[in-house]
This record gives C-alpha cells, structure tokens and sequence, in this order.
C-alpha cells in the first residue's frame, strides 16, 4: 500500500501487506448525513516495517522504518472506508501465501471481481451522437506496472476508464488522429495493442493489455477498417521497400521494424533494441570515412571478439541440448534501465529492492561500457534508440543524484564520453551522422538479418553465431502446458527478466540499401546503349535530357488522355514494337498476321501473315530494318521492312513461342515448352540462307512452359514467369538460376526489371502486383487489384498496368495501392508500349484496337 502526500517535501510511505500486523475500519461517527462535510471514512492500519521513498523531494534510496508502526488514514472521496479495507484484507491473505503462484492467482481474482462489478461511464463519452462498439476489460501498460480499467470504444473514440481513475478518471484518444496500431505479445501472450497518434515517435500514445485475445482482435480490427479510409497500413516488406529506395532513415526504419517486431517503451522486456555502430572511442577526432571507425554490424555482440567467441563456442559444444552460445541476451529490463538510469532512476530503484547499483557497475563511461561489451564474459548488450535521438539528458545526472563513489573516490555524475565529442548533443549528433552514414546503409541489413531476420533462428542463427538461451525465443516455451501455476509465474518471472528476442519478420536475407553511390552508378548502365564513351558530353547531355523527360511524364502518368483509336486487327493485339523514329508502328495479334501503321498518314500500311497460328510478339531490331515475331507454330519469324518480305525464319522450340527480347546481337526466345534459349546472330552469314543466321548459345530448362520473359538494362540477368506463377532470375554469363520464387498463384503474364536493376515486378491473372528483391530473391511486395493485370509499364516507383477490364491502372508502389484508374479499352489491355523518354504510350487490346494515349503536362 502507497501513500504519496500532497507537501512534496514529505516522503513517500510504502507499506509491504505482508508485513502489516492489522487493518480495520474505524467506528464511523455518530453524524451519518451524507451531506455533512466532515462524515468522512477512516481506517487504520499496524505494521511492523515501511519504506520511506523521495525524501525531501529526492530521489535516493529507500530509506526502510523497523519497529511497530500505527497509522491513521482519513478519506476525502465518496469510496467508504469499509470497501478499501475489505480489499486490503483480502489483498493481505494473498501477500501472505508462501508461493508466488498462489498470490497471483489470488489476486488476479480479487480484481477480476472488482472489474466485474464495473462498468463504463458512458457521461465521459465526448459527444452526446456518439454510438458504443464494444466495452471490455483491459490494462494500461506503463514500465514495470500495468493500471487496470475498462475499455470502451465508440465509432469516434477509444476509451480508457482505469479503476483507479489514475492518473485521470478517462483516457481519450480520437480515432481521427490515430496514425499506427499494432497487435503485441505481452508477458509471451498475444493480448497487447498499442496505439500511435504520430508516425515516428518513439512512444506511443496508449498501450493496452487485454485479458481475452479475441476481445484484443476484435478491437484492432475495428480501429484497422476504421483507418483504411485513411491511412496506408505498413509491413515490414513496404517499410523495407521505403527504406530500401530511400524514402526514409536508417533510423526510422529500425524504429519501425522494432515496432513490428513487438518492441515498445512500455515493456523494459521488450525494450527498442538498436545496434552499436561507432566501434572507436577513443580518437581526438571522428572519421566517418575510415572503415574503422565503425563496428562490424554482420556480427552479433558476442562474436565481435575472436578469442571470447572460441571460449564460448568451445563451452557450446560440450552443452546437452538444448545448446545456447550465449548466457546473457543483448537487451533485457536490466541493460535498458542501466542506459536510462539518470532519467528513469525511480525504475532502477524498484528494480533493485530500493538501492542503487554498485556504483563500478553503473553507465559511467561509453568508451568503458562498449569494452565491456567487447571484453566482458557475460556483457552482450546493444544499443537502445535514445543514443540516436535528441534528448541527451540520460547521458547527464541533471537531477544530481548521488548514485555514489567509484574505486578511486570518483562520484558518479555524467557519463563520461569519448574525446572526439565535445558534448553530449555532440555525440547524439555524431552518433546519428555515423548511423545514416554510407558504411552503415550498405551493411545495416546484415545487423537485420541477425536481430530480426533469417539469422534469428536455426542453422543460420548457428552458423552466424548467433544463438540465444531458447527461452529468449517466442514459443521456446508453451506456457498454457504447464499446470502448475507457481512453475508457470517463476518461469514467465525468468523469461521477463532475461530477455526476450524480437518477433522475426524475415525468413529470406535481407535485401541490401539502394545508396546513392550505387544509383548514379546504375543509371550509366541502365539506360546507355551508345557505343560512346562513358562520360562523354554528348552522352551526359542526353542521359540527362532523357531523365527529366522521363520523370516529367511519370509525374503526370495519371494525367493521360486518349487519342486516336485504331481497329487494326481481326483478333486481341499481343504485341507493339515501334520504329526508332516513333513513325512507323508495328503489331501481332492472335488473328497471326503482322501488321504495320504509320502514324504519319494515320493509316494502315502493310499486312503479313506468316502461318496460320498466332503470333505472341514482336521486336524492331536495330537499324529499323528489321521485325522479330514469334508464333505458337513453335518458330521465330524475321521481316525485312526494306524489302517488306519475310526474309528468315527460325524453328526455334517444342511448342508454342511465348517472348522474344534482343540485346547485343542475341535473341533471347520464351516457350511453352519450358525453355528459354539464347541464340547469337552471324551477321556474315548470307542473309537468304535460313536459320544459318543464328546459333544456339545456351537452353535454359524451367519446370513449367514459360509465359514471360525479361532482360535488365545491363544485359547481365533474365528473369522468367511461368504458365505456373514461378519466377526465375538468372545470371545470363553463368547460364545458371541465381534465386527461384513461387511467386503467383495462375499465369505470370508479364514480369520487367526495374531500371535499376535491383527489383523485378510481375503481373498475373491472379489480380496481383509482385515486387521482388534481385540481391535476395525476397518477395518484397504483393499489390491486389481484384482483376487480371495483364500488362504493365514502371519507372520503379509508379505502375501503370492493363487490366482485364479494359482500364488502365496507376500504382504507387510506395504506398502499395492504385492510385487512378483510367478508362481505356472494350475488352482487356494486352500489350502496352512506352518509348524511353515516357512521353509516348501505345496500348493494344481484346478489342483489336490500337490506343495512342497523349501525356498532359
């Protein structure tokens, strides 16, 4: 029992139940009229010991009381004296119980009780039109406490009623200003929800324990439906893509998928947990240039130390099962309050049964802590967010604690930083440059896949040295199997206390950050097909030209209007090539004619009918003297424009041709019979001589007939989409399969690089949008569209797609969501063409149409 009087200078008064020797009410006055100022309640209560906490408004050690001790309280609120003591009395016999077991399930009762008793006063709602969803009991979570209450929500607000009315009768939080939600395991139960009105803060605005998982769902989901007209709903794969293309910080994204991964600053158990990163603290000076300066993050703590790791691998191999590497975890209640213990020092004393630690043991130095950590036989600990933030006050005792001496008669007071800072919003400062510097960004995602990746567990997790104490693990141990309840609260004691493992998030590895470095280093290559040298002026000014274009009509994608219509075809448009000079326009269709229009005389040309088969697509070759088709006659059919004849062919698979792409004097050719093959032209061959012109290079054999084929702008990787949605990426010099992903659920119909080279999106006739990883082969991505996406175009970051409705689609690829839907054809969208500089777009459709679209700007 806690009695915390009004003079600030009076200390607190603690009273352990267990050591209380008698509580009763006192006999109530004479005078029972309620309206009489002074009829009041009393009781008293003996005890034998009490603890005396902010003496004289300080904060130190509890100060403890021995002796017979009688004290008399008198309420000045409605609550009879009779209900407090009946309460404390059954709280006391629960003290009293010599296992823990046994207390907590007595008290759990008794506040089962008084909740049960409650309900919500519907006076404090803020809005007299305001309609109830549900009400339901729950926990306000806080550091080291929870404050029990009702939870009411309404169809405008989230309400929180503790029974305590504690620290205010209600809690109001608008569903209007709620940014973030997220469900959260609490003490290794799924019954947590906390809460965010902001997008990157740190702290939440209210997290909730729930005593049912379903009540919990039930609540999450309505605020979820609620905030879809409003907000776009995160995962860790859309933060890693926001991330991975620079949209936010290296420090946002941790917080995030800290978030995601079931931390928060209300539970020290699962505290934010972020990476040490500056490894030298002892220079004059720091230098982000230097390699080492920094620590290597593709290591857990523990193996950072070569000759500490042997030790504790040789004692790891001698272990029964189950094996652990490590007996300590890198974030824990007690290494989060050692970092805050000049802010949070109330915390450290609850923790510590009222004293402070010893003063050696204490966060007296960075350069001293993180050579423990390097050194120390059980020290493993990382970082926690606020050496990154901007309040600095933990690095310094502003309340001027005596926190005590150190060996040598040194008083702990600020901690001591390194030489290169020249104070402690220096070193904040000089910590957040190196986390967002260009050494981290490349190498954070190996820190990610340890902490929250594939590493977290099993042989990787082995193989990283990277192993754990299995009860740090979500599910090492099932709780509900264990009948006996003191077992069961002494190991969720353990569990809280040790540490707990963040929620793993990814199972594949991590993609790595697309830096700046890399981009500008990725444009050369992805857009230049001159022969010039790289460099040049002429080259420069035209890449650079081309790049505005390019943004300029992107920017306006969802501004397209229609213009002329063509119906050229007796059959559904398959395929678009276009002269080099925009005038001559070429199409194939399943009607198996090839068709030429000019746009010139805005008239059709020429049509040529090569077998009586469909044909699937089309290529201008370069030099515009030249049309490549392919045709479900299994052959690939090459037309001369000069001479407006066939002038080769090429029998070129089993079954029907699907793709074709060309690059550097190759063709690359797609087919049903579950193959794509790389044939090199001869071009000293005699041009009348039949299949003479080409050689088969390499054939490379999937499991399904392929549908869709890319190159990257490089030439240097293919990427295939099958009939079955499996994607493969292949390196093209090595012929071989670099990842493999079961990527759709129906027909991959068309699947692109993106410019620069680091992801691939497919399209299918299952309704979705896929987004994948090259480096990591992770699908990053999955856009729903509710229909068939036949065809697409993409810049990287915005989509514009064919739909089986006949419209076309813009997409944000960021925000993960269509953006505009632009009427278009009768019938499906089945082939899109867009020149480099995006201003010029050509779409063919089921409608046999051709559609030339007019970019506004």
């Amino acid at each position: 029992m806690i009695f915390e009087p009004e003079p600030l200078e009076e200390p607190i008064i603690k009273i352990p139940l267990r050591d209380c020797t008698q509580i009763e009410g006192a006999e109530e006055k004479e005078n029972r009229n309620p309206f009489v100022e002074n009829n009041v309640g009393r009781f008293s209560v003996k005890c034998k010991q009490v603890y005396l906490i902010k003496e004289h408004g300080i904060v130190t050690p509890y100060r403890i009381v021995r002796g017979e001790m009688d004290y008399m309280f008198q309420l000045d609120t409605v609550v009879k004296a009779a209900d407090i003591v009946q309460t404390l009395l059954q709280l006391h016999r629960a003290s009293c119980l010599e296992k823990l077991g046994d207390q907590t399930a007595m008290i759990t009762a008794i506040l089962q009780s008084r909740l049960a008793r409650s309900s919500f006063d519907k006076n404090r709602f803020q809005n007299v039109s305001e309609v109830p969803h549900m009400e339901c009991r729950a926990e306000v979570v806080a550091p080291l406490v929870t404050n029990p209450g009702l939870v009411c929500i309404t169809d405008q607000n989230l309400y929180f009623q503790p029974l305590n009315e504690y620290p205010e009768p209600v809690i109001q939080i608008k569903l209007h200003d709620i940014r973030r939600i997220y469900k959260r395991r609490h003490g290794l139960q799924p019954l947590g929800l906390e809460v965010f009105c902001t997008e990157d803060d740190l702290c939440s605005d209210i997290y909730l324990k729930f005593y049912k998982s379903k009540e919990r769902d039930e609540i999450y989901y309505y605020i979820a439906t609620f905030l879809e007209n409003h907000i776009t709903e995160h995962t860790a794969e859309s933060y890693m893509l926001l991330w991975q293309r620079g949209h936010i910080s290296n420090y946002q994204y941790l917080l995030h998928l800290n978030n995601l991964a079931d931390r928060s600053c209300n539970d020290l158990s699962q505290y934010p947990v972020f990476p040490w990163i500056i490894a030298d603290y002892t220079s004059p000076e720091l230098d982000l240039n230097n390699l080492e300066t920094f620590r290597d993050v593709s290591k857990a703590v523990g193996a950072l130390n070569k000759e500490r790791l042997e030790r504790l691998l040789a004692r790891y191999r001698e272990m029964p099962d189950p094996k652990f590497m490590f007996g300590s975890h890198y974030s824990s209640p007690g290494y989060v309050l050692f970092y805050l213990m000049r802010v949070a020092p109330e915390y450290m004393l609850c923790v510590h049964n009222g004293k402070y630690d010893n003063a050696d043991r204490m966060f007296n130095s960075i350069a001293e802590t993180w050579k423990n950590c390097l050194v120390g036989a059980t020290d493993f600990k990382e970082l926690i967010p606020e050496f990154f933030g901007n309040d600095c006050s933990f690095l310094r005792n502003n309340m001027k604690l005596e926190f005590g001496k150190r060996q040598g008669g040194k008083m702990v007071d600020d901690v001591e930083l390194p030489p290169w800072a020249s104070d402690a919003d220096d070193f904040l400062q000089k910590n957040r440059d190196a986390l967002e510097s260009q050494y981290v960004s490349e190498h954070l995602h190996e820190w990610i896949d340890l902490i929250f990746g594939y590493k977290q567990r099993g042989s990787e997790a082995v193989a990283a040295h990277n192993v754990f104490h299995p009860l740090t693990y979500e599910g090492g141990v099932d709780l509900d199997s264990i009948q006996d309840t003191n077992e069961k609260v002494a190991m969720l004691t353990q569990i809280l206390e040790f540490g707990q493992t963040p929620k793993q998030l990814f199972t594949t590895p991590h993609p790595q950050r697309i830096t700046p470095k890399f981009q500008s280093m990725s444009r050369t290559t992805s857009y230049s097909t001159s022969v010039t040298e790289p460099g040049s002026p002429s080259e420069e000014s035209f890449e650079d030209l081309t790049e505005e274009s390019r943004k300029l009509a992107w920017s306006n994608i969802s501004k397209l209007k229609m213009g002329c219509q063509h119906k050229i075809h007796k059959e559904a448009v398959t395929s678009i090539t276009v002269s080099s000079n925009g005038s001559s326009i070429f199409t194939t269709s399943l009607d198996s004619t090839l068709k030429m229009f000019s746009k010139e005389s805005n008239a059709l040309q020429r049509s040529m009918s090569f077998s009586n088969m469909p044909l699937s697509s089309c290529l201008m070759l370069p030099g515009d003297t030249t049309v490549v088709c392919s045709s479900w006659d299994n052959h690939i059919y090459f037309y001369s424009v000069a001479y407006g004849r066939r002038q080769d062919i090429l029998m070129g698979h089993d079954d029907a041709v699907s793709k074709i792409c060309w690059r550097d004097n190759r063709l690359y050719t797609a087919s049903w019979d579950s193959t794509v093959k790389i044939w090199t032209c001869n071009p000293s061959a005699p041009s009348g001589t039949k299949r003479s012109n080409f050689e088969l290079l390499v054939e490379l054999e999937l499991e399904a007939g392929v549908n869709a084929i890319s190159l990257n702008p490089a030439g240097t990787m293919l990427v295939s989409g099958t009939k079955e949605g499996t994607v493969n990426i292949w390196d093209i010099d090595a012929s071989k399969t670099l990842y493999q992903i079961e990527c759709q659920s129906d027909i991959i119909n068309d699947i692109a690089f993106s410019p620069d080279s680091r992801h691939v999106l497919t399209a299918g006739n299952d309704g979705f949008l896929k987004l994948i990883d090259v480096q990591t082969g992770m699908l990053v991505s999955s856009l729903p569209s509710g229909e068939e996406q036949r065809c697409f175009v993409w810049d990287g970051n915005t989509i514009l797609s064919g739909s089986k409705s006949g419209d076309l689609l813009v997409w944000d690829l960021i925000a993960g969501k269509i953006t505009d839907r632009i009427k278009g054809h009768s019938g499906a969208v089945t082939c899109m063409w867009m020149n480099e500089q995006g201003s010029t777009l050509i779409t063919g459709g089921e409608d046999k149409q051709i559609i030339f679209w007019n970019p506004i700007y």
